[in-house]
């Protein structure tokens, strides 16, 4: 199988078909979507029952323990060659899977690359950043992958066997992604294309409403990813601000821990 399109979800069953139609919609057939149910009570299952497999569908459920988990689970299970996180209120485009499989395959020596990034854009059809500087962008070093991705959500995929290489720390409610694409940057290329394949849709109960809270309950992993970017090859100013944050939330978790009920260790 080409593509796992993946989509970890809690509790977001007013919005998980607009997922379903936009994959029904795919001009490129060669796939399957695994959704992993991090513990919802809003009647995803019986939803995802009641839908006709145009495509396999794979459902897992788990008791809630954060979407990293979810997205180990879905990697672990995953049986493409290729995963596409598709996020449980989002829609991608109907020629996106085609595009993504037409991409890759312009990669001269894609041993060397892990990931494939297009961009995304917001329902009134605005893109979402900066376009590429060309029509595609090979980016080798981790500084320059670092730059293209930008500060707003890139769409792409990833070769499963490298998402197994590096999966995502567990143990703490929240896991900051870019831990993990950074790991991934550091070892493997990738490719970065002009082309718009995610409608991303605003939603007043994702998880950057709740960052600093997330970061600072779970201090391990959030200290290991500022730790990691203060020490990685990137400009003075970036590492600055990445060791600045480190301080911050060492300093938030040390307050917690001596509060009655803080944080443990």
């Amino acid at each position: 199988m080409r593509f796992t399109v993946l989509t970890p979800t809690y509790n977001r069953a007013h919005t998980l078909k607009r997922v379903y139609d936009s994959l029904c919609a795919q001009s490129f057939r060669d796939f399957e979507w695994i959704i992993v149910d991090d513990g919802s009570s809003d009647g995803t299952r019986g939803l995802v029952s009641s839908w006709q497999q145009w495509f396999p569908i794979r459902y897992f459920w788990q008791r809630n323990g954060g979407k990293h988990t979810a997205m180990n689970r879905g990697v672990a299970a995953a049986t493409g060659e290729f995963v596409v996180f598709l996020d449980s209120d989002d829609e991608c485009k109907p020629n996106a899977l085609e595009r993504f499989d037409f991409r890759w395959r312009q990669i001269p020596d894609p041993g060397h690359f892990s990931t494939l990034i297009a961009l995304t854009c917001r329902p009134d059809g605005s893109i979402r950043g900066e376009v590429f500087p060309e029509d595609h962008v090979d980016a080798f070093r981790f500084a320059d992958q670092y730059r293209l991705r930008g500060k707003v959500d890139r769409w792409g995929i990833n070769r499963t066997d490298t998402l197994r290489e590096f999966p995502f720390p567990e143990g703490e409610r929240f896991v900051p992604e870019a831990l993990v694409w950074n790991r991934l940057a550091r070892k493997y290329a990738a490719r970065f294309f002009n082309e718009v394949l995610l409608v991303m849709y605003p939603s007043g109960d994702s998880l950057s409403r709740r960052m600093v809270d997330l970061r600072a309950s779970s201090p391990k992993s959030t200290l290991t990813y500022y730790r990691e970017l203060a020490a990685s090859p990137l400009p003075a100013q970036v590492r600055l601000h990445a060791a600045l944050n480190y301080c911050r939330f060492a300093a938030l978790t040390a307050s917690r821990r001596c509060r009655p009920g803080g944080v443990s260790g």
